[in-house]
């Protein structure tokens, strides 16, 4: 019954301080690698225990507080990028972000970081942590 799963992916963000700043937006950079496509995946971005963005069956539902002011990068989604940004960035806005995509039964995470009160420059940092539940290994 378990047939062999093509749905493994890790989540990857931005590389050192490589946030994309366009005045008071900022993007918190997330792909997928290998870059598959995201298009029929759930992905949930998070602030604490805050839902900012809910993308599920092909709708993108923004969280309470963050209408108008978030997007996910739907015409990303193709080539893997998850990427979520945040215009008319406020200082409240500071702080950690976890994004959440589970393919199937595989969820993986991924944590940027926007400095407090330094939203219109932000320092980003990432953490990726793997709870994968699908572990194929065929040893002989």
């Amino acid at each position: 019954m378990a047939a062999a799963r093509n749905n493994e992916f890790k989540l990857f963000g931005p590389c050192g301080d490589e946030e994309h700043q366009s005045g008071s937006a900022v993007t918190l950079s997330c792909h997928l690698s290998p870059e598959i496509s995201a298009v029929a995946m759930e992905i949930r971005w998070f602030k604490g225990t805050d839902c900012v963005c809910l993308y599920k069956n092909r709708q993108v539902t923004e969280g309470r507080g963050y209408e108008g002011r978030v997007n996910l990068l739907t015409q990303e989604l193709q080539r893997g990028n998850i990427s979520l940004q945040i215009r008319d960035c406020r200082e409240s806005d500071g702080g950690d972000y976890l994004c959440q995509v589970t393919n199937g039964d595989t969820t993986e995470e991924c944590t940027v970081g926007v400095r407090e009160g330094k939203c219109s420059r932000s320092s980003l940092y990432i953490n990726t942590s793997s709870s994968s539940s699908s572990v194929s290994q065929n040893e002989s």
